[in-house]
């Protein structure tokens, strides 16, 4: 059996080995607040609907792989301690019973690919727990309820008077409302969002009807 340091710093694990260095020094960085762990070098863009093709393509193999849903930086220093932890062991126990020196290094160099192959599949099942923790909720723009439906709370609508209900997603959302007079607006009516007037901060609607019998 050979020794870890042994293991450590000689083929194939002494490449990663590197590798580990260069992310444990990107976050060593990260810590002192030198580099930005999700924009960092590491931390690349992998947006996936951006215009890049390079990045559209890395992060849709990310999501095949199972790999997304976390920060590109923290999928690598997964992928690289989880194949250096593979690579060593394998260095340790099993390279040292290949017999002669041409396979040796054979063997080394697919233990090294062996050892991030594993490593993929098995840093996947680690970022599970962590998904949760980099979910990003944006709001919605008062201009983005344009076009929607509404039901009417208040006993009726007026220029400068009404109140309604709009569904966004899961939970409805309680908005000031406007109508054009006479209308037929009344409490429990359902109403179309024409615009928003920023003056009033609220929503001009007209009555369902009317908009589907124009359309």
């Amino acid at each position: 059996m050979l020794g870890f340091f042994d293991a450590a710093t000689g083929f194939p694990t002494a490449v990663l080995t590197v590798a580990l260095c260069v992310v444990l020094f990107y976050w060593l960085l990260g810590a002192i607040g030198l580099v930005d762990i999700e924009d960092g070098i590491l931390g690349l863009d992998l947006d996936l609907d951006a215009d890049g093709l390079d990045a559209g393509s890395v992060g849709a193999y990310m999501v095949a792989f199972g790999l997304g849903g976390v920060p590109f930086s923290v999928v690598i220093t997964l992928i690289v301690l989880l194949a250096w932890m593979v690579c060593c062991l394998a260095a340790m126990w099993i390279l040292p019973i290949v017999p002669l020196a041409p396979l040796s290094w054979l063997a080394g160099a697919l233990a090294l690919v062996a050892s991030v192959v594993v490593a993929i599949p098995a840093t996947a099942v680690a970022i599970r727990p962590l998904r949760g923790l980099f979910v990003t909720h944006s709001a919605r723009s008062n201009e983005s309820f344009v076009g929607e439906t509404c039901r009417i709370l208040s006993r009726s609508v007026e220029r400068n008077f009404g109140r309604a209900e709009v569904e966004t997603g899961g939970a409805s959302l309680n908005i000031k409302v406007w109508a054009e007079e006479p209308n037929t607006l009344v409490r429990g009516s359902v109403a179309r969002i024409m615009e928003y007037d920023p003056g009033k901060g609220g929503y001009l609607v007209i009555e369902e009807a009317a908009v589907a019998g124009e359309e």
